[in-house]
């Protein structure tokens, strides 16, 4: 593998923002961009996006951020996202990787189930079985990847029952058995503050603000009490608070504007960037707990801290069982699981579902063409019950099946296209009717 730089307590990444194609051009032009992050599933490290080679070329330092591993999941991470997220990192020449500390999918072998996809990053449980889980996820992709890890704190709707932690107990413990970095989101502080009832500056106070590698800061909204951690629209004055909470801890060696859609004209990033700035110019920071000098290299098999080896199999199975009951509950309309509260994992599916359809609207735009303004609570009412089986491409092909299976749309023009459509990908003929009567049939069946 390459040698790229090493992410150490010198290493300074300063402000950045998140590169996305939407922004690339203005993300260019801003002035005092040090460094930038990019989805890591959306880079091919074959061919570059040009906008990236000129960011490189100027010296801006570019960080790949996976959001599709499931370190938090039951099962152990995929060698083949691993490898893609490494040759990503390598092309990039980067001074690390992160990702989430969540779960993505669940079922499978683990539970003897079928697997299901969330399409979204999803709350790990803060216990002893899903702590073991998540130190051996991480140790692995250590192991994998050529440059540091740094682990993502996440938003969330939802609570688990029965948590034995609380997140910053849950990231410290993190920390002390693997010496993985953090990536600190502050934005979902401020949404776990009001969603969970959880006080940001406590999670300030319980864990290792010197492991910190950079800070991600994104707007949201509220509504019906619940905010929604959208990263469309601008940051709120009680997220730049947690961030300036966070600064009297530690001065964090880089800070990022994330936003991923409802991109603002140029001049608001740079306006909300400036903010960011502002909020960083504050008196030095207050000592932190332990030690203040962070390690010269990222965490790996032979200079990370030392951890018990402990057999993880009878723990990933409990967390198995637990993540899929989940998950089935919130996409494949199963019963709720003991212990949670049923309206909120309404808002958690409703919100799921609403994902789903804006991201088939994009991969698969000649769908909401094709069906008008009909096609959201078409969208809608098939994923209630159909879980995602293979990614938002096949999602699309999957949604324009079920259509066509209940001879939908109605109008014969609109049906024709889409059978173009769906035929043009499926690389197949459309079902006969004797198909979708069989189908219907057995869909009846089977819910009985």
């Amino acid at each position: 593998m390459s040698h790229a730089p090493q992410l150490g307590n010198a290493h300074r990444l300063g402000i950045g923002i998140g590169w996305r194609p939407e922004i690339a051009e203005a993300v260019e032009a801003l002035p005092g961009i040090d460094w930038v992050e990019a989805v890591a599933e959306n880079v091919c490290p074959d061919h570059l996006p040009d906008s990236l080679v000129r960011l490189r070329a100027r010296g801006v330092t570019v960080v790949p951020h996976g959001v599709s591993l499931g370190l938090g999941g039951a099962g152990r991470p995929d060698t083949k996202r691993l490898t893609d997220l490494a040759e990503r990192a390598e092309a990039l020449g980067s001074p690390l990787v992160t990702e989430h500390i969540a779960f993505v999918r669940a079922g499978g072998p683990l539970t003897a189930s079928p697997a299901l996809e969330a399409g979204h990053l999803l709350p790990v449980p803060r216990t002893k079985d899903a702590l073991r889980v998540l130190c051996e996820n991480v140790r692995i992709a250590q192991d994998c990847l050529p440059v540091p890890l740094a682990v993502e704190n996440i938003a969330a709707l939802i609570n688990w029952p029965d948590e034995e932690m609380t997140e910053g107990q849950f990231l410290a413990e993190l920390v002390e058995r693997t010496g993985v970095r953090l990536l600190i989101d502050v934005a979902n502080l401020h949404t776990n503050h009001v969603n969970r009832g959880e006080d940001p500056a406590t999670a300030l106070d319980q864990l290792p603000v010197e492991a910190i590698a950079y800070v991600h800061v994104a707007g949201g909204i509220e509504r019906d009490g619940v905010w929604h951690d959208t990263h469309a629209h601008p940051v709120s004055e009680p997220v730049l608070a947690v961030l300036a909470e966070l600064r009297s801890r530690v001065s964090p060696p880089g800070v990022l504007l994330e936003r991923d859609d409802n991109f603002p004209p140029p001049a608001e990033l740079s306006a909300e960037l400036t903010a960011i700035r502002e909020t960083l110019r504050t008196p030095g920071p207050r000592p932190v707990r332990g030690t203040s000098v962070a390690p010269e290299s990222g965490p790996s098999r032979q200079d990370g801290p030392a951890a018990p080896t402990t057999t993880t199999d009878p723990a990933r199975q409990r967390l198995a069982l637990a993540q899929a009951s989940l998950l089935s509950a919130l996409v494949a309309g199963t019963p709720a699981p003991e212990g949670f509260d049923s309206r909120r994992l309404g808002v958690q599916s409703r919100a799921l579902g609403a994902k789903r359809a804006e991201v088939v609207a994009k991969v698969a735009p000649e769908l909401p063409r094709i069906l008008g303004g009909g096609y959201r609570a078409a969208f809608l009412a098939y994923a209630k019950s159909r879980p995602m089986r293979g990614g938002y491409r096949r999602d699309a092909l999957d949604f324009a099946e079920h259509l066509l299976i209940g001879d939908l749309p109605e109008d014969p023009a609109a049906r024709r296209e889409l059978t173009l459509w769906w035929r043009d990908r499926a690389g197949a003929r459309p079902p006969s009717r004797a198909v979708r009567i069989a189908r219907v049939a057995r869909a009846v069946l089977v819910g009985r």
